[in-house]
C-alpha cells in the first residue's frame, strides 16, 4: 500500500530537519573549536611554536632530496602543537596537509606563513651567506632551540651545527663522536672543563665549556667553542662531511666559471676551521661587491645544492581543523537538541500537512463522483496558491466535461428528431399507399425521394463531422482562384435564390489565388449561401464577396434577412443548436451545416465568425491564408 502524501511529506520534512540539526552541530562545534584554539594561541607563544615548526621543516628539507615522507613529520608536529600545517609546491599543489582527510581538506589561507627554500640565501636550512657582504660559502643549519641534559648537567641554549657537518652519515657521526671524546678527555686531563654535547636530532657532537653556577650546586654548559690548533684536538674533529665537501667544490667551480665569464676579479680563501673554500672579491675591503658577483654566487649555490635538498615549498599555518563533532561532553546536549528540533518540526509539519492534504482530498472525492456519473461535482476553492490553481483547473475541466456531455445528449436527441421526421413521412406515405388511401403515383414517389434525400444529407453531414472530430477529414489542397470559386457557388445557388425571390450576386475585385481544397471550400461557402437564401425574405439580397486582407483573403456572405439575436451568436456553430429566434435558421436543413462549415474552415487553418442585427440581416466571414 502506497504511503499517503502526508506521511511522505512529513518524512521528507523530518529528514531535512535532521540534516539541519547535524549541520548546525558541525558549525557550532567547529566554531567552538576555533574559538578555543584562538584562546590557546593567545595564551602561548605562538611565534615560538611557529618558529619551531619552520625550523623542523627546514631541517627536513636540508637532509632530504625531496618532500616524500614529510607528511609523517607534519602530522607529528600538528599533534604536538595543535596547529594546522600544510606545505604546497611552487605550482600550488598540496604536498602535505595535517587537515586533509580522504584526500580533501579545508581551504588553505590566502597567504603562506613562510617559504621553505633550503637553497636560498638566508634560508633556515642549508644556506649560503656573503661574509662581510662579499663571501659565498657553505653556511650552517639554522640556530634552533635545544634543550638536553649532558652527564647530569642541564643545558638550554642554541643549537650550533658546524657548517662542515652538514649531511654527515651515521658512520661519519660515529667517527666524530670518537674524536670528540678523545679531545674532551685530553683537555680535562689538563684541567680544562670541557664537555661533549650532542643535539637530540642526531647533529654531530661538539665541544663546549663547563662553568659552575653561582651557588656551586651544578655545572652549566656554556656556548660551544672550537679549539683549532690545540694539540688535544685532532684535525678530523672539524673536517667537513663528504657531502659538504662535494657541494662546496661544485659551488666553487660554478662560481669561478661564472665570475670568469663575467670578468669579475676574485680570490679563493680556505676557512681555517673546517677547510671549506670561499670565493671573495679580489679587493673586497676597498671595492663594493658588484651585482654580477652576487648573481654568480647565488646561481652557483642553488645549482650545487639542488640535487641534495628538497625543492622550494610554501608553508601554511593555521588553527587545527580536525575535531570530534560529537564529543563525550556534548553528546547528550546535541541529542536533546536534535530531539527537540525534530519534535517541533513534526508538530509543525502535521498541521501544515493536514492543511495541504485537505483540498487534495476534496479533489479526490470530486473526481470519484465524476467517475460515478455526477458531472456537476465541483470543489470549493480559496486562496491563490498552487493547490487553489489546481482546484480552479479541476472545476474548469468539470465544467467542460459537463458542457460536452450536455451537447452529446442534445446531439443524440436532435439526430433522433431529424431522422424521425423523414422516416415518419416515408412510413406514413407507404402505409397509406398500401391501404389504398393514397395512390402510388409519380407525385408520391417524388415526395418519398425528397425525404430519402434529406436522410442522405443528414447521414453525410454526420459522417463529415465524425471525420473532422477524428482528424481524418480528407483534404486535397491545390492552387485555386477564390474569386472564380465564389462565382461558381453563386451560379450553383442562383436557381434556388430566384425561386425564393432573392437577388444573389458575387462581388470580386480580381483573381484571388490560394491553396485550398476546392470541393471543401465550395461546400463551406455553399452552406452559408444556402442558409442566407433560406432566411432572407422575398425581394431581399445575398452578396458573396472576396477581398484581399494582408497575406490572406476574406470570404463574406451578407444578407438583409431576419437576423439573429446577439445572445445566440456564440452558439451558432454548435451542433443542433436551437433557440427561439434562431430555430427557423435551420428549418429545412440538418442543423449541422454551420458546425460542418466551421470544421472545414479550420482544416484550412482559417477562421469563421458571424455578426448580425435582429431584423437587419447577418454577415458570415471566412478568413483563409493564401498558402
Amino acid at each position: 500500500m502506497r504511503r499517503s502524501v502526508l506521511v511522505r511529506f512529513l518524512g521528507l520534512s523530518l529528514a531535512v530537519a535532521l540534516g539541519a540539526v547535524i549541520a548546525t552541530a558541525l558549525i557550532a562545534t567547529y566554531s567552538t573549536s576555533e574559538q578555543l584554539q584562538g584562546e590557546i594561541d593567545q595564551n602561548t607563544s605562538q611565534l615560538q611554536v611557529d618558529g619551531d615548526i619552520y625550523a623542523q621543516l627546514s631541517a627536513y628539507a636540508a637532509d632530504h632530496a625531496g618532500w616524500s615522507g614529510v607528511d609523517k613529520l607534519i602530522g607529528t608536529l600538528s599533534d604536538r602543537t595543535g596547529r594546522r600545517i600544510a606545505l604546497t609546491g611552487a605550482d600550488g599543489a598540496v604536498i602535505a596537509d595535517s587537515a586533509r582527510t580522504l584526500g580533501a581538506g579545508p581551504e588553505l589561507p590566502s597567504v603562506p606563513a613562510a617559504t621553505v627554500d633550503p637553497r636560498s640565501e638566508g634560508g633556515q636550512a642549508v644556506a649560503f651567506s656573503l661574509a662581510s657582504g662579499a663571501t659565498t660559502r657553505m653556511a650552517t643549519r639554522a640556530v634552533a632551540p635545544l634543550s638536553t641534559t649532558v652527564a647530569g648537567l642541564s643545558y638550554a641554549g642554541p643549537q650550533l651545527v658546524g657548517s662542515a657537518s652538514w649531511g654527515m652519515t651515521d658512520e661519519e657521526k660515529a667517527q666524530r663522536r670518537q674524536l670528540a671524546d678523545q679531545a674532551a678527555a685530553c683537555l680535562r686531563s689538563k684541567g680544562r672543563p670541557v664537555q661533549v654535547i650532542s643535539a637530540p636530532d642526531g647533529t654531530p657532537p661538539a665541544l663546549a665549556w663547563e662553568s659552575a653556577q653561582a651557588d656551586g650546586s651544578a655545572m652549566q654548559i656554556q656556548r660551544p667553542v672550537t679549539l683549532q690548533g690545540d694539540p688535544c684536538v685532532p684535525a678530523g674533529l672539524y673536517a667537513p662531511s663528504a657531502k659538504a665537501a662535494a657541494v662546496n667544490a661544485d659551488e666553487i667551480r660554478r662560481s669561478t666559471e661564472c665570475l670568469d665569464a663575467a670578468g669579475q676579479p676574485y680570490k679563493l680563501t680556505a676557512n681555517p676551521d673546517d677547510g671549506l673554500v670561499a670565493v671573495t672579491p679580489l679587493d673586497a675591503e676597498n671595492t663594493p661587491v658588484s651585482a654580477a658577483f652576487f648573481e654568480c654566487g647565488n646561481t652557483a649555490r642553488v645549482a650545487a645544492l639542488t640535487p641534495y635538498v628538497a625543492p622550494q615549498a610554501k608553508l601554511y599555518l593555521g588553527a587545527k581543523s580536525s575535531f570530534n563533532v560529537f564529543s563525550g561532553e556534548g553528546l547528550a546536549r546535541t541529542a536533546a537538541t536534535a530531539l527537540g528540533v525534530l519534535l517541533i518540526a513534526a508538530l509543525v509539519m502535521v498541521f501544515a500537512g493536514r492543511r495541504l492534504v485537505r483540498p487534495i482530498l476534496a479533489l479526490t472525492g470530486a473526481a470519484q463522483r465524476m467517475t460515478n456519473g455526477d458531472h456537476a461535482a465541483r470543489v470549493p476553492v480559496s486562496g491563490r496558491d498552487e493547490v487553489a490553481r489546481l482546484g480552479h483547473a479541476f472545476n474548469a475541466m468539470a465544467e467542460s466535461i459537463q458542457h460536452h456531455d450536455h451537447q452529446r445528449k442534445a446531439m443524440v436527441s436532435d439526430v433522433a428528431h431529424e431522422l424521425r421526421t423523414p422516416l415518419a413521412n416515408i412510413k406514413g406515405y407507404l402505409v397509406a399507399s398500401e391501404d389504398g388511401v393514397v395512390p402510388l403515383d409519380s407525385a408520391l414517389v417524388t415526395s418519398l425521394l425528397e425525404e430519402a434525400g434529406l436522410l442522405e444529407r443528414l447521414v453525410a453531414d454526420l459522417q463529415d463531422l465524425a471525420l473532422a472530430d477524428a482528424g481524418k477529414l480528407r483534404m486535397h489542397p491545390e492552387l485555386k482562384d477564390l474569386s472564380e470559386l465564389a462565382q461558381q457557388v453563386v451560379s450553383a445557388h442562383r436557381p434556388a435564390a430566384d425561386a425564393a425571390g432573392v437577388t444573389l450576386t458575387a462581388e470580386v475585385t480580381g483573381p484571388a489565388p490560394a491553396v485550398v481544397d476546392n470541393a471543401r471550400i465550395r461546400q463551406a461557402l455553399g452552406n452559408l449561401v444556402s442558409n442566407a437564401i433560406r432566411f432572407t425574405p422575398a425581394d431581399g439580397r445575398v452578396i458573396v464577396g472576396v477581398r484581399r486582407v494582408g497575406d490572406g483573403y476574406k470570404l463574406t456572405v451578407t444578407d438583409n434577412g431576419t437576423g439573429i439575436a446577439e445572445e445566440h451568436l456564440p452558439y451558432l456553430f454548435d451542433r443542433f443548436y436551437r433557440a427561439e429566434q434562431s430555430r427557423s435558421r435551420t428549418t429545412g436543413g440538418s442543423g449541422l451545416g454551420l458546425a460542418i462549415t466551421k470544421h472545414l474552415v479550420e482544416a484550412h487553418r482559417g477562421t469563421i465568425a458571424a455578426t448580425s442585427r435582429l431584423g437587419h440581416g447577418s454577415t458570415f466571414t471566412i478568413q483563409l491564408p493564401a498558402r
